[in-house]
């Protein structure tokens, strides 16, 4: 008989031939357990090299392994530990911090930061976001500004919700979870603990919270209104 659906497995949001750390997954039943490994699997596995172009300008860490045809501009700075995966680009101000694990031919955007952070292949976070305790499926894109909350603003565990249902993480920082070839529009939110299926997308400038569906979009409920007399008001 075969297992019944979980939206929150792992194969459900990504494909998990679209990066070289799928060994991460083994043995996971919800796909947020993965974040508790991270920083594990780096201790492990992590082998520093440089093998990209590296701007003198730039600033690399020590547990920091960029892989070839990487191109690392100046003002980066990688802190590390991080494992950057080929064809990649990290621009002027993009800031990597503690145990971020980045696909092949990623882009880490200007004054865009990262920390405790799964980034699949052909990921795009090109402008001022932050990607926090987070996983990015295979091609996933964050318009400019968009905002993955890793933190409530109590300060207490972070649950997932599926209509009705509540989900236990048992983590105190959880951003998102992005299916692959997700999408969030600029300038949006997505609250701790939302996760997205496949294809979804957010429009710009929207809070969302919870679980979006392979192929949904989130749209704002109200539109703008316009005063044609400013001195009138609404």
């Amino acid at each position: 008989m075969a297992a019944p659906f979980s939206p929150f497995a792992p194969e459900s949001l990504l494909d998990l031939s679209e990066t070289a750390h799928a060994s991460l997954f083994l043995g996971i039943s919800q796909v947020w357990e993965v974040l508790r490994h991270l920083a594990r699997y780096l201790e492990e596995q992590l082998e520093p090299a440089i093998l990209g172009e590296v701007s003198p300008r730039a600033t690399v860490g020590p547990r920091v392994r960029i892989e070839k045809g990487c191109v690392v501009e100046a003002g980066a700075v990688l802190l590390g530990p991080a494992w950057i995966g080929e064809g990649c680009t990290i621009r002027p101000g993009a800031f990597v911090r503690q145990d971020v694990i980045v696909g092949n031919r990623c882009v880490l955007g200007n004054s865009c930061e990262f920390k405790n952070a799964l980034l699949f292949n052909g990921v795009q976070v090109p402008h001022f976001s932050y990607v926090g305790d987070s996983i990015l499926g295979a091609y996933a894109h964050l318009g400019a500004g968009a905002i993955l909350s890793n933190l409530r603003l109590l300060g207490d565990e972070v649950r997932v919700r599926l209509g009705q249902a509540v989900f236990s993480t048992g983590l105190r920082k959880f951003g998102a979870i992005l299916g692959d070839r997700a999408q969030v529009g600029c300038n949006a939110v997505l609250n701790p603990g939302s996760i997205l299926g496949r294809g979804a997308l957010i429009h710009p400038g929207l809070a969302w919270s919870g679980y979006l569906p392979e192929g949904a979009v989130a749209k704002a409920a109200t539109r703008p209104i316009v005063v044609e007399d400013p001195a009138v008001g609404p």
